[in-house]
């Protein structure tokens, strides 16, 4: 039963990323500001989570260590959309998927829980593999997005967490972030004027299944992964949302591209194995 556990933490954690890879083959049919873009998906998102809540009878928490969820959930989607319009957007990734670091920091912080010489080692070849990724596409952004995306992976690094407080609940937290997204950016769409069945259907699919079925796997894949190895796993989405860009709309890509994605999968699924088989 604990092996079994074990790896189904980590197959959520995939299935989360694959949700999220989703995203940007999608937002290509949504000429909407990424603002409104987050604030009405976000809006179907939490009708997803909600009704999730409801159909599992999951009960709903209010507390600080939920509150601290809300605001790292809150926070993070809005800096990334600003980051992107700040910086360039591989700048705005990579400096969010700084994550796996500030997790390991606020570990050691919160909970005083040191990482350990595999997760490090783990996190600086994955972080090489995705600079290597990016690398055809890295631009000199403004300094001021650069900040804005490290901002927001910190933010990240807190949704990986939540479970570790005593009376923390990832489900409550996903769901008062993403309503509040909702209520705060979506009324963006006055702005907006084309609303066409495809640019609707899309929007939907990135609340539905983009977001809200992927954080509906995030919070349980992190109730049975630790945050480090559930933040490596999540690295994968940067790779494949690019990848699943080229291939429908049929981009090329670099051999170096290639590459940083081949290192980050092999050093994910190593780290992974050792650590279903062997717990640590």
């Amino acid at each position: 039963m604990e092996k079994q556990l074990k790896f189904h933490g980590p197959l959520m954690m995939v299935f989360a990323a694959l949700c999220f890879s989703t995203g940007g083959a999608v937002l290509k049919l949504v000429p909407w500001n990424p603002f409104t873009i987050n604030g009405v998906r976000n809006i179907f998102a939490a009708m997803v989570i909600g009704t999730y809540i409801i159909f599992t009878h999951h009960k709903l928490k209010i507390n600080k260590s939920v509150l601290f969820g809300t605001l790292c959930m809150f926070s993070m989607s809005t800096l990334f959309v600003l980051a992107n319009k700040l910086t360039s957007a591989a700048n705005a990734i990579i400096l969010q998927y700084t994550c796996p670091v500030w997790i390991i920091v606020l570990m050691a912080l919160l909970f005083r829980k040191k990482a350990t010489k595999k997760e490090i080692i783990t996190v600086i070849i994955v972080f090489i593999g995705i600079l290597c990724f990016f690398y055809d596409s890295l631009g000199n952004g403004d300094i001021k997005g650069d900040l804005v995306a490290v901002l927001a992976g910190i933010f990240y690094a807190g949704l990986y967490i939540i479970n570790e407080f005593k009376d923390g609940d990832s489900l409550s937290s996903f769901f008062f972030g993403q309503l509040l997204c909702g209520i705060v950016l979506s009324p963006n769409i006055v702005k907006e004027t084309d609303f066409s069945p495809i640019v609707i259907i899309s929007v939907i699919f990135l609340g539905a299944v983009q977001i809200g079925l992927a954080y509906i796997f995030f919070a349980e894949g992190t109730k049975h992964t630790p945050p480090v190895p559930a933040c490596l796993i999540s690295t994968i989405e940067p790779i494949l949302n690019p990848i699943i860009v080229a291939i429908v709309w049929s981009e090329v890509m670099s051999p170096v591209s290639l590459a940083g994605a081949a290192i980050v999968v092999i050093a994910i699924l190593t780290y992974n194995l050792s650590y279903i088989k062997f717990g640590k």
